[in-house]
């Protein structure tokens, strides 16, 4: 976390969504630049200053001296637009947690395995285990014994069960992911 602070306040007309939308893509600018994906940017005001807080991810997960790493580009790259961001601000870099929503086919991928729940467009909810997962939609085991594929367009919601032991290998075998060790 680092604080910085500039000259001036945000100019006259401009909200958070505004500041928002001219952010993120120097945030996620200097994100990527770096090899991690931006997965969200949150912006809150907390008195007088602003506060960023960037979630970012990559395929086998972020450990604590990435995020030191990833912290430092975006704090540098937010210091080279400070016409942007103007006044004090707080930085904060984060990954995103288990309770994160799966929203993006990239969430699916990297769930592969994993148990999910469910809420349908139609209202209804169920658990599955998540297999492939392309661009438009997923292969979802359900009750352990139905592989139907589901696009991304059926799901209101999903959201990552938490499990203290590794799949079933039936399971697995039914998704096609026989060479996997569970979740990863």
């Amino acid at each position: 976390m680092s604080s910085k602070s500039g000259a001036g306040g945000q100019k006259a007309g401009g909200g958070l969504a505004e500041l928002k939308a001219r952010l993120e893509p120097i945030v996620e600018s200097a994100v990527t630049g770096i090899g991690y994906e931006l997965d969200a940017i949150e912006l809150a005001q907390m008195g007088r200053k602003r506060q960023v807080k960037a979630i970012v991810d990559a395929e086998g997960g972020i450990e604590l001296d990435e995020v030191a790493r990833i912290s430092r580009a975006v704090s540098k790259a937010l210091d080279e637009h400070e016409d942007v961001l103007e006044g004090s601000y707080t930085l904060e870099v984060t990954s995103p947690g288990l309770d994160r929503p799966l929203t993006k086919p990239r969430h699916w991928r990297r769930a592969r395995a994993r148990l999910v729940k469910l809420t349908f467009a139609d209202g209804g909810s169920a658990k599955a285990r998540v297999g492939a997962a392309d661009e438009r939609e997923v292969r979802l085991l359900f009750d352990a014994k139905s592989v139907r594929t589901v696009g991304y367009t059926e799901i209101q919601r999903a959201v990552v069960e938490v499990e203290f032991r590794k799949p079933p290998t039936a399971e697995l075998e039914l998704l096609g992911l026989q060479d996997q060790e569970g979740s990863e």
